[in-house]
């Protein structure tokens, strides 16, 4: 502990005395990740909250993780430190749009990214990751499938899934969809040696000049993995920070300095602290809904 300043060490007592569980998305700040007993993707926190013997189980990441945990551990405590901490995608897709796209496609399956809220999971057939998202769709037994939200992630998926009939709906992560071809290109020209490695959540034009297309945790395993020297890195610019203080030996780029969640800046130290302390910001469900989008989930892993 004698490299964490004193709100680190005070989280870390706090944690300790409440027998709880702290963990972090891979997207916000460094010094936050630095006291989270795992870092991990929004789908990969939900399942070891579920496996975790805590009952005190603390979020920092957006309002949807924590309802996704909350999905998968209805009887825990699921606390998330800033409760203005929300998810622009996920906001983008309401319950009455997949109701009225699935009216319009009565025979189609409706596939929910995960960045999504638990009353849209709850009336969808089934969730996916991005990671997941091209298992799922090829198991899916229907030829049509309504995506939501992201039409970015979706266009890839159609691209990689042409047997299927894709139903698009127009939902981003305005964090990855504002970032162009011209940024991709004018990081490719500054550094012209590396290998550039973005998300699926990019638009397709930023896409197609990638060397590797995958999630978060894809996307920082391809880094440790790659002979490369240089890496261009096509999401969230915590991940770059996060891997070139992992891999010293490598030089690491973000795309561009405004790849950056506010969202996720908003889980700060401060914010962490106080919500230990005071065990505030709970996240509470609709028991009805929350076994709805459970059962989403749940044929999501078993696909």
């Amino acid at each position: 502990m004698e490299n964490l300043n004193d709100i680190q060490k005070r989280i870390l007592e706090l944690k300790k005395q409440k027998n709880a569980l702290i963990l972090a998305h891979y997207y916000v700040p460094l010094e936050v990740q630095d006291v989270a007993d795992y870092v991990c993707d929004s789908y990969a926190m939900a399942t070891k909250a579920m496996q975790a013997p805590q009952d005190l189980i603390v979020i920092c990441g957006v309002r949807f993780m924590g309802e996704s945990a909350k999905i998968l551990s209805p009887h825990k405590k699921v606390l998330i430190p800033a409760i203005d901490a929300g998810c622009p995608m996920a906001d983008m897709v309401s319950v009455e749009d997949v109701l009225r796209l699935k009216a319009l496609h009565p025979d189609a399956a409706v596939m929910c990214y995960v960045n999504s809220s638990a009353a849209v999971k709850a009336v969808s057939d089934i969730c996916c990751t991005s990671s997941s998202a091209l298992r799922v769709a090829r198991s899916i037994d229907k030829d049509e499938i309504i995506f939501v939200p992201d039409i970015h992630l979706a266009e890839y998926v159609a691209e990689k899934v042409p047997e299927k009939k894709f139903i698009l709906h127009n939902g981003f992560c305005p964090t990855h969809h504002r970032v162009t071809e011209n940024d991709i290109l004018a990081a490719k020209k500054a550094h012209p040696e590396a290998a550039v490695a973005v998300h699926p959540e990019c638009r397709k034009e930023v896409i197609r000049h990638a060397d590797f297309v995958g999630s978060t945790a894809e996307i920082i395993d391809f880094a440790r993995k790659t002979d490369a020297p240089e890496i261009i890195i096509g999401t969230e610019m915590e991940i770059a920070a996060r891997l070139q203080r992992e891999l010293p030996h490598k030089k690491i780029y973000s795309v561009t300095s405004a790849f950056v969640c506010p969202n996720m800046k908003k889980v700060t130290l401060e914010a962490l602290l106080s919500c230990l302390e005071n065990e505030e910001f709970e996240i509470t469900l609709d028991e009805a809904e929350a076994a709805a989008a459970r059962e989403a989930l749940d044929r999501m892993v078993r696909c």
